[in-house]
C-alpha cells in the first residue's frame, strides 16, 4: 500500500541503481519478473518510514522492564489512552519496540498551512514536532495558537518567508500553531524553539522531545544490533572510527558495562562534542572522543602507552566498528535523494582507505565490523569482496544476532559468504499500513517478525583478524 510516492533520484542515479538491482547474478537466481519486483517495492518502501519506532534502553541506568513501564505510561498520556503496546525483542534485549499507527487517511486539511524542509519533514513522520529552524514558508495571516496543515518540500523549491507554495509538497499531518508568521519570519524573530505542535500527524509516533533523555536513546534497529555484533567485552580497548554522533559509541560502552574504553573518533569538531554530551547525559565514563580523521589514525612510529590519543600504533585494539560514511540511501523515510552520481560513488575509495587503516590497528584475533546504511552493491557487498582479497589476514565471521537477509548477489561473492553477511531489505515485506485494530489483532510473533524487516535499509559484515603464523 503505497501513502506516498516513490522515491525519486537524478537521472543518472536513477540509471546506476538500475543496473545494480538488476545485475546479471540476481537475474539469473531470481528471475526478471522478481528482481524488477523487488526493486519497485524497495523505491516504494525508501519514501514512507519504518512500521515501528525503536528506541535502545540505556541499561547502565535502568533495567528495560523499569523503562518499559515508563515509557508505556508516556504514550498513553501523547495518545491521549490509545491503547498502543511497547514490545520488548527476544533477540535484542536492550531494545523496545513501539507500533507506528498509520498512514491516516481521513485527516481533513486546513487553510493556514506551513511549509517545511525535507530534513524536518521525515522526522515529523518519524514523531517530532516542527521547530522553527524547519519552516520554510507560511500562510499570509498565520496566528499564534491556530490550526495549520504542515506540508513537506521535498524538492527543496520553495522559498524562505514565502506566502504561499504551488511546487510539489506532501502532506505530513495537522498541527497548533506556537507562533506568528512575524514572529518566525520577523527580523528578530526566534531562530529555535517549536513551530508547530503536532496533533493530527499522518503517521502517529511518540514523540521523544525530553522524554526519559538518560534512559532512552531513539536509534534504529539495525544500528543496534551492530553493536552486538561487535560483542565488545569488559576491559577491553575498542575503537569506533566514524563515531558521530554516539549512538553506537555509547552502546558499546553499555554493553561493556562501563568498563574498559572506547576510543570515538570524528572529524567535525560540533559532532565530537555531541559524542561527549550523549555520553555525560547516559552516564558512561569509559568513553574518550577525539575530533581526528580516521585515514590518518595509524601512527608510523611505535608510540609510548601514555598516549591515549590518536594517531594510534598498529595493532593496538581488540575490536574496531567502522560504521563507515556512505551514500545514505538506506535512510526513510527519504522521497527526493537529490545527490549526484558523482557524490554517490565518491564514498568507496573513502571506505576502502577508513577500513585499510582499521586492518592495522587491529589486533592479531581481534574484530572487525563493517557497517552502512546504504543499500548499493558498490558500498556493501563489493567491499567485502575486495577485503578478503586485499587482506588474506581476514576471515568473515557468522554474525549474532543473525536477523536481517543474507547479502545480495552481483559481487561475486559466494553463497556460503552471502549468508555471513547481514543486509537489511525494506523491501522484504509488504508495504503496509497499521491502525489499532490490525495492531489489536496482531500476534506479538508477527508484529517482531516485522519490525525485523520493515526499517531502514542497513548492511552488516564481521571479519576477524587471524592470528600471525
Amino acid at each position: 500500500m503505497t501513502f506516498f510516492p516513490k522515491i525519486s533520484f537524478q537521472p543518472e542515479v536513477e540509471e546506476y541503481l538500475s543496473r545494480v538491482f538488476r545485475n546479471r547474478e540476481l537475474i539469473t537466481a531470481l528471475g526478471t519478473e522478481e528482481t524488477e519486483s523487488r526493486y519497485q517495492s524497495l523505491l516504494s518502501h525508501l519514501s514512507h518510514p519504518p512500521a515501528f519506532t525503536t528506541v535502545r534502553v540505556n541499561t547502565h541506568l535502568a533495567s528495560v522492564k523499569h523503562v518499559k513501564s515508563l515509557l508505556f505510561g508516556e504514550i498513553q498520556q501523547q495518545f491521549k489512552g490509545l491503547n498502543v503496546p511497547v514490545l520488548e525483542h527476544p533477540e535484542i534485549q536492550d531494545i523496545l519496540l513501539i507500533p507506528v499507527i498509520g498512514p491516516r487517511r481521513d485527516i481533513r486539511r486546513h487553510e493556514s498551512e506551513v511549509i517545511v524542509g525535507a530534513h524536518c519533514g521525515y522526522a515529523v513522520l518519524r514523531g517530532a514536532h516542527v521547530y522553527v529552524p524547519g519552516i520554510i514558508s507560511t500562510s499570509k495571516f498565520l496566528k499564534a495558537g491556530g490550526l495549520v496543515s504542515v506540508y513537506s518540500d521535498i524538492e527543496g523549491k520553495c522559498k524562505r518567508g514565502a506566502k504561499e507554495f504551488g511546487g510539489i509538497k506532501v502532506f505530513l499531518g495537522n498541527g497548533i500553531s506556537e507562533l506568528s508568521r512575524n514572529e518566525i519570519f520577523g527580523s528578530n524573530g526566534p531562530l529555535n524553539g517549536m513551530g508547530v505542535r503536532m496533533i493530527e500527524p499522518v503517521y502517529l509516533s511518540p514523540s521523544f522531545d525530553n522524554v526519559l533523555s538518560s534512559h532512552v536513546f531513539l536509534q534504529n534497529l539495525p544500528s543496534v544490533v551492530v553493536s552486538h555484533v561487535l560483542n565488545p567485552q569488559p576491559g577491553e580497548r575498542i575503537l569506533d572510527m566514524c563515531a558521530a554522533p554516539g549512538g553506537k559509541t555509547t552502546h558499546l560502552a553499555t554493553l561493556m558495562h562501563d568498563q574498559g574504553e572506547v576510543i570515538a573518533m570524528d572529524k567535525i569538531a560540533n559532532k565530537v562534542k555531541k559524542i561527549k554530551q550523549n555520553a555525560e547525559l547516559l552516564q558512561l565514563n569509559c568513553i574518550k572522543a577525539f575530533c581526528y580523521d580516521g585515514t590518518k589514525a595509524l601512527s608510523v612510529e611505535k608510540r609510548g602507552d601514555e598516549q591515549e590519543g590518536p594517531p594510534f600504533s598498529p595493532e593496538s585494539f581488540d575490536r574496531i566498528l567502522l560504521d563507515a560514511p556512505c551514500s545514505g540511501m538506506g535512510q526513510r523515510p527519504n522521497m527526493a535523494y537529490s545527490w549526484t552520481l558523482k557524490e554517490v560513488t565518491s564514498y568507496q575509495p573513502l571506505q576502502r582507505k577508513l577500513f585499510t587503516v582499521a586492518v592495522k590497528l587491529l589486533k592479531p584475533g581481534g574484530v572487525l565490523v563493517y557497517s552502512t546504511c546504504t543499500i548499493t552493491l558498490s558500498e556493501n557487498e563489493e567491499q567485502v569482496a575486495w577485503a578478503l582479497e586485499t587482506f588474506p589476514c581476514l576471515q568473515l565471521q557468522p554474525q549474532e544476532p543473525h536477523i536481517g537477509g543474507e547479502g545480495m548477489r552481483g559481487a561475486g561473492l559466494s553463497l556460503a559468504q552471502l549468508k555471513l553477511l547481514q543486509r537489511f531489505d525494506p523491501s522484504a515485506v509488504t508495504l503496509q499500513g497499521m491502525d489499532i485494530t490490525s495492531l489489536q489483532d496482531s500476534r506479538e510473533d508477527d508484529l517482531i517478525s516485522l519490525a525485523n524487516k520493515d526499517c531502514i535499509g542497513f548492511f552488516i559484515a564481521k571479519f576477524i583478524k587471524l592470528n600471525k603464523p
